[in-house]
C-alpha cells in the first residue's frame, strides 16, 4: 500500500502519478477532438508522441535547476 493511499489520497496515486495522469487525458481529449472522436490505427503512433511531449513537459517542470 502506498503513503498516499494511508494518508487519504483516494486514487492512491502520488502527486507525480496524478499529475501525468492528468497530462495523458489533457492530451488523448485534444486528439480526440482534433480527429472528430475517432482514433484510426494508423494514428496512435503520433497519439504516443503527443502523450510523450506531455508526460516530457510534467518531468521537465518537476527538474531541479541547477
Amino acid at each position: 500500500m502506498s503513503d498516499a493511499y494511508v494518508v487519504g489520497d483516494p486514487d492512491g496515486l502520488t502527486p507525480l502519478q496524478a499529475e501525468i495522469r492528468d497530462a495523458v487525458a489533457r492530451e488523448l481529449h485534444a486528439q480526440f477532438a482534433l480527429r472528430a472522436d475517432r482514433l484510426e490505427l494508423a494514428d496512435l503512433p503520433e497519439v504516443a508522441y503527443q502523450i510523450t511531449l506531455r508526460v516530457d513537459g510534467v518531468l521537465s517542470s518537476r527538474r531541479p535547476t541547477r
